[in-house]
């Protein structure tokens, strides 16, 4: 269940033809160290030309988050990504939500996330495609310390039997 369907760098090793490829036409997004760094307000320049180049290839984005509504809403209004806050990841209300509100099926999406506790767990729950990316910064939250410290563990006996390859 902590084993992603792949693993890249960052979110900007995804592009729109290798979804469409894959029969992808949605993506479900965690937003803190996947999109940007867990205490930055705004997208930046290059994350606002990946979304568009999604937009561009019809592939519908979303981000749920389990961060509060006012820190997910002030980051999505302003790039115009619809959103969901407080998901309780890897409970899997928040996943069918987003595929509810995509009006897509599990196997015309994919989850992309820098955890492998809430993102690739919660994907994986819900039969969806499972995208890890290297967290783009080594601080956190304090929730999310905890979790990396499971994480370790469960990445290191999925590195000893050559299921995953990590970069810290």
């Amino acid at each position: 269940m902590f084993l992603p369907s792949q693993q890249v760098k960052s979110i900007f090793d995804i592009n729109p033809t290798d979804l469409k490829e894959k029969g992808i036409k949605g993506i479900i997004t965690d937003l803190d160290n996947t999109l940007v760094e867990w205490d930055r307000p705004d997208a930046t320049p290059e994350l606002k030309n990946w979304f568009q180049s999604m937009i561009e290839n019809n592939i519908i984005v979303t981000i749920v988050s389990n961060n509060n509504e006012e820190r997910v809403k002030a980051f999505a209004d302003p790039v115009n990504i619809p959103f969901i806050f407080r998901a309780k990841k890897p409970m899997t209300r928040a996943f069918k939500q987003a595929l509810i509100n995509m009006n897509l099926r599990q196997n015309e999406v994919v989850v992309i996330g820098d955890q492998l506790l809430t993102d690739v767990l919660g994907g994986n729950r819900m039969g969806i495609y499972t995208i890890l990316v290297v967290p783009i910064s080594q601080s956190d939250g304090f929730v999310t310390r905890f979790n990396r410290k499971v994480e370790r563990s469960i990445m290191n006996k999925l590195k000893q039997k050559g299921l995953i390859k990590w970069e810290e």
